[in-house]
């Protein structure tokens, strides 16, 4: 089953968290900074992409660190173990365990 089938802003969202814990590479900013237009135009308002799915979970400014905080917090519990860390598993685990109903 497809994750993001009929949830397009699930993707924008672990952008963001991605953007969030310093693992969103350039080819996916370049890919989201060539869709603000088009977000602004389907959400109605201005911004860069990050701006818009902020303003559109309301999501406050002080979450980007704390996401980063658990970030890191991720990285250390899990070299101690060692374990290999996958940024793409901890955000889709974030998402889904903060943002249940998107």
């Amino acid at each position: 089953m497809d994750r993001y089938a009929g949830k397009p802003f699930l993707k924008l969202l672990e952008c963001y968290v991605l953007d969030a814990i310093g693992q969103l590479d350039d080819q996916q900013r370049s890919a989201l900074q060539l869709m603000e237009p088009k977000l602004s135009k389907i959400y109605s308002m201005d911004g860069t992409w990050l701006e818009i799915v902020s303003k559109q979970m309301d999501i406050p400014e002080s979450l980007p660190l704390q996401i980063r905080d658990i970030w890191e917090k991720y990285l250390a519990q899990a070299k101690d173990r060692g374990v290999a860390v996958s940024p793409n598993e901890f955000v889709m685990g974030f998402v889904d365990q903060n943002f249940p109903d998107i």
